[in-house]
């Protein structure tokens, strides 16, 4: 057991159970800060560049800025956090991307440049997430594992939207460099806060003969070792699936258009997924047992896609936020937890690679439903378009859920049995 995880479990796990585990309270807080900082800084870009500029297109382009490039990175970095101690790669992402917002931030700096900073941030993003995902099961019990990534999931969607909701607030008190230069000030309290509130652990890719391969070997290495796994290649297409579900994220504005609703109702459609994430995840590790929690992927999965269905009915404003708010909360336990039994299966020494594989995976996925889903809905109107990726995802989700119980039945302790490091 970890020296701050306490005493061993009786019954279910709790919130505060898990917050009680002092390095992970330390981690979730980091991400907590950082996160809502990220959100006002996306305000803050756009305010900056569209004011100096008047530009949509470039205003686009800055937004892009700080999501596209983490899709590189995502393949490229995580190994870093296989060969060196993870929480100093934590540390010192943070205070590099504090570094590059204050530079952002920094009155004169031309656009070239800024678009070239706001890169370098988004291309670290994969790093940091990768070794947190990685030392989680370093700091908590099987049986705390899931519960922890339910509480980041609930908080990172909160601060989410406070932090669009903060940021468009502050924006209009202050100015955009100054609200950059408080996103600065919340990567270096993340930096502080994971520095002194973990304790520190050596790198897990220990082997000399891991240690002499290249970044892109072991990528390859990596990539290898996932797909030839039936039941970790099962986990990850299922995470990526649900991906395509979401699709009604993308298509908010002309959805509501469809349906007779008025532009106020494109909030209303984008907030259903995020307080669906928030209900799910809280629910799931509230009222379903840790033991069988890894049984229920395949049903989730195929639960998720069923309320898109209903979609081929354009159903009015009312009905439609409730049904993708059913859709998300399926699809974020289901994300949930075959992330969890993914992240516990993969060998430690190739963990952070293996994560940060499967989470670009998801990214790109994310990027390419609503472009898909776009382009079909100019041709069949964007509620028939939901319906036809629910029946799509219904369908391939289904086979996934065939094939993970195969896989699982196998062995099932596989998927759950794992202590945390005591070093």
């Amino acid at each position: 057991m970890p020296e701050s995880g306490g005493s061993p479990k009786k019954g279910r796990v709790t919130f505060r159970e898990v917050l009680g585990v002092s390095e992970f309270r330390a981690l979730w807080l980091a991400e907590l800060t950082s996160q809502a900082g990220d959100q006002m800084a996306r305000v803050a870009l756009s305010v900056l560049v569209y004011q100096a500029t008047n530009s949509a297109a470039l205003t686009g382009l800055t937004y892009a800025l700080t999501f596209a490039p983490s899709l590189l990175g995502g393949i490229i970095l995580p190994g870093i956090a296989d060969r060196f101690p993870r929480r100093n790669v934590m540390a010192a992402v943070d205070a590099v991307r504090a570094l590059l917002i204050l530079l952002v931030a920094f009155p004169g700096m031309p656009f070239a440049g800024l678009w070239v900073l706001v890169g370098l941030v988004s291309f670290l993003n994969p790093l940091f997430k990768a070794a947190q995902i990685s030392q989680l099961p370093d700091i908590l019990t099987s049986d705390q594992f899931l519960v922890g990534m339910a509480l980041r999931n609930i908080t990172m969607q909160t601060a989410q939207l406070a932090g669009f909701l903060g940021g468009g607030l502050l924006i209009t008190v202050i100015n955009p460099r100054i609200a950059l230069a408080l996103d600065a000030a919340t990567f270096l309290a993340s930096a502080l806060l994971v520095r002194f509130g973990i304790k520190f652990r050596p790198a897990p890719a220990h082997e000399a003969n891991e240690r002499r391969q290249s970044f892109l070997a072991s990528i390859g290495v990596s990539a290898k070792a996932m797909f030839a796994d039936r039941g970790l290649r099962t986990l990850c297409f299922i995470i990526w699936l649900m991906a395509f579900s979401t699709v009604y994220e993308g298509l908010a504005a002309p959805y509501a258009a469809a349906i007779g609703a008025g532009t106020i109702a494109v909030g209303f459609l984008l907030a259903s997924d995020p307080l669906g994430s928030v209900i799910g995840a809280w629910a799931y590790s509230r009222w379903v047992p840790e033991r069988v929690r890894p049984r229920t992927i395949g049903l989730v999965t195929v639960l998720c896609p069923i309320p898109l269905l209903f979609a081929f009915l354009s159903p009015n404003i009312v009905l439609s936020c409730v049904l993708f708010v059913i859709a998300g909360a399926f699809g974020t336990v289901a994300v949930m937890q075959a992330t969890a039994s993914y992240t516990l299966a993969v060998p430690d020494s190739r963990r952070a690679q293996m994560i940060g594989l499967s989470n670009t995976g998801l990214s790109t996925a994310s990027g390419f439903s609503p472009f898909i889903g776009g382009i079909v809905a100019d041709q069949v109107g964007s509620p028939a378009t939901v319906g036809w990726f629910g029946l799509g995802v219904l369908i391939l989700g289904g086979l996934l859920a065939l094939l993970w119980h195969r896989v699982y039945v196998r062995s099932p302790e596989r998927w759950t049995e794992r202590e945390p490091s005591t070093t």
